[in-house]
């Protein structure tokens, strides 16, 4: 198990050394944000002078070592635009983003799971077919999409809720909009892992022994159909997190999505890059914490 878990870490380690460099260059080749942090009327000099100032004069290499050595002192990397620390900036608006996340997550699993033992164990049925329908739509309509129609119709013409803002209304209409896909995604999966699990020979066995219906479901396919979906868990957190950078700016809610779409628009390098890498490490952690779990639960897994 110890060598298991230290292929898995190294590959996340690897994973976010990827990610860092690839981020770090592709903000680079953005363009130069002295030319944004300076007067209009700032000279060629006062540009050069800036970028003096902030370290982009120096080659890129060295701009990457300077930054990974120093990103987790917390208070040498600073924002260009914000002037403050990376770290605690980046750590303030995940927070706000971990609330839309589990939120969307805690009701993907809640409507999803349920709905898709509903549709394996109705088969061919009306209510499969319903539900089958709204996973189609589910999975077809771009999240951006959604948010705006919530926001439409919900906000604008029945005004239940508020468009924009920070607050345990302001979040519902964003959890909403994260969770819509990810329902049908979990409804979809568990539906198939379900259908899997009930023809296998434990199942028959179980019904000949004249167990309830509700018995042979809940207390023996529901547990094994679990399984694939614990390793799905991980992979649709990380959605969780991509999806929150295009539904936060559309709510002005004020997580990382929100910061690192301004920070991109504002070219600030470090939020950029800072952001990304602790995205990258949160995720990865995730997947980690989930393969350590399924080795747990499956013995296969680890042999493997």
């Amino acid at each position: 198990m110890v060598r298991f878990i230290t292929y898995r870490a190294l590959q996340a380690v690897i994973t976010v050394l990827v990610v860092s460099v690839v981020v770090f260059l592709m903000v680079q080749a953005s363009g130069d944000p002295a030319a944004l942090l300076v007067a209009e009327t700032a000279t060629v000099e006062d540009i050069a002078k800036m970028r003096t100032n902030l370290g982009l004069d120096r080659p890129l290499h060295v701009q990457y070592l300077s930054f990974m050595l120093d990103f987790w002192r917390g208070q040498s990397i600073r924002s260009f635009r914000y002037d403050q620390p990376v770290v605690g900036l980046v750590l303030g608006a995940l927070r706000w983003t971990a609330v839309l996340a589990g939120g969307a997550l805690c009701i993907s699993v809640i409507i999803g799971i349920p709905l898709g033992t509903l549709a394996a164990v109705r088969r061919g049925g009306l209510l499969d077919l319903i539900i089958r329908v709204v996973a189609v739509f589910g999975q077809s309509m771009p999240s951006f999409w959604v948010a705006m129609l919530l926001m439409l119709f919900v906000s604008v013409k029945l005004q239940w809720l508020p468009v924009s803002g920070l607050g345990f209304q302001n979040a519902i209409l964003p959890m909403v909009t994260l969770a819509f896909f990810q329902v049908a995604v979990f409804l979809r999966l568990f539906r198939s892992e379900m259908l899997e699990v009930i023809h296998q020979d434990y199942i028959r066995t179980a019904r000949a022994k004249g167990l309830r219906e509700r018995i042979v479901v809940c207390r023996h396919a529901f547990k094994n159909a679990l399984l694939p979906v614990l390793t799905f868990f991980g992979l649709q957190f990380s959605g969780l997190v991509l999806g929150a950078v295009v539904v936060e700016p559309i709510f002005a809610w004020p997580g990382l999505g929100f910061l690192l779409v301004n920070s991109v628009f504002l070219r600030d390098f470090p939020v950029v890059v800072g952001g990304t890498i602790i995205a990258a490490i949160i995720v990865t952690g995730v997947n980690l914490i989930v393969d350590i779990l399924y080795g747990q639960l499956d013995p296969r897994i680890r042999v493997n």
